[in-house]
């Protein structure tokens, strides 16, 4: 099992010191509808009123997560945290409390302008440049999403009209580490986007054998001679909450 890089040292045992499900059982008010998102302005907008029916926690604090309805029925929502591993951690907590069908909305930096700020991207692969996904799954390139939600996503963007384009995004742990070099090669390799968590996302879903796909808009551009903002947080609002509601009714076709 010793490898000369760590990272490589992928144990098969289905069973760890520590199981989510053996800390946390499955709660009664827990719908099996979930979906992460990472807009926590959207989410005290959507869940102003809605009920709370648990809260996660870490060292940085308190993570509550919601039930909202629509349509009559009952949709978990929680933000995810940020980063693989702690986005990899709320994902299995919320697993053994009850949620098997779950869609994650964010945002992306681009490796190509021509992806203008706002515009939807489907991840069907991710490639795995963080340490989280390879506890989970043995070593490989990239990691996929479930096809089923990659199908319940697009009809659900069909249906609205909305233009998007679907592809591989690169995980990486390291945002201040995204160099040229890195840039040109994940972009050679096929990449739209990058990312904090993706690959971690459809690494879990893939070990818990759970349905998982996620919702990006197209954000800050690292294709060009330097970094550029093109203000993808605080111009968006509106981008967001539509990403959200798109997301919450792809979950509901699962």
């Amino acid at each position: 099992m010793t490898n000369m890089y760590p990272i490589l040292e992928y144990d098969s045992n289905p069973n760890a010191m520590i199981e989510p499900h053996k800390l946390l059982r499955r709660h009664e008010r827990m719908p099996e509808y979930c979906v992460l998102c990472f807009f926590q302005e959207v989410i005290a907008a959507a869940c102003a009123e809605a009920e709370q029916v648990l809260v996660l926690r870490s060292e940085m604090g308190s993570n509550p997560v919601y039930v909202i309805e629509q349509d009559g029925r009952r949709v978990a929502v929680a933000h995810p945290g940020v980063g693989a591993p702690l986005a990899a951690g709320y994902l299995e907590e919320l697993i053994a409390l009850g949620a098997s069908k779950i869609i994650a909305c964010g945002g992306a930096g681009v490796l190509n302008k021509e992806l203008a700020v706002g515009h939807v991207v489907v991840p069907v692969t991710a490639i795995r440049d963080e340490g989280t996904s390879y506890h989970y799954l043995p070593p490989s390139r990239d990691v996929s999403a479930s096809p089923q939600a990659i199908e319940a996503i697009e009809q659900t963007l069909q249906a609205h009209h909305v233009p998007y384009v679907i592809g591989k995004t690169w995980t990486t742990d390291a945002l201040y580490r995204e160099t040229p070099g890195k840039v040109a090669q994940r972009r050679d390799e096929g990449c739209l986007t990058v990312e904090m968590e993706a690959s971690a996302f459809f690494a879990v879903a893939k070990f818990r054998g759970v349905t998982f796909g996620q919702i990006l808009y197209s954000g800050d551009d690292l294709s060009g001679d330097e970094w550029d903002s093109r203000d993808w947080i605080n111009g968006r609002p509106d981008t967001r909450q539509k990403l959200f509601t798109l997301a919450v009714e792809a979950c509901l076709r699962l």
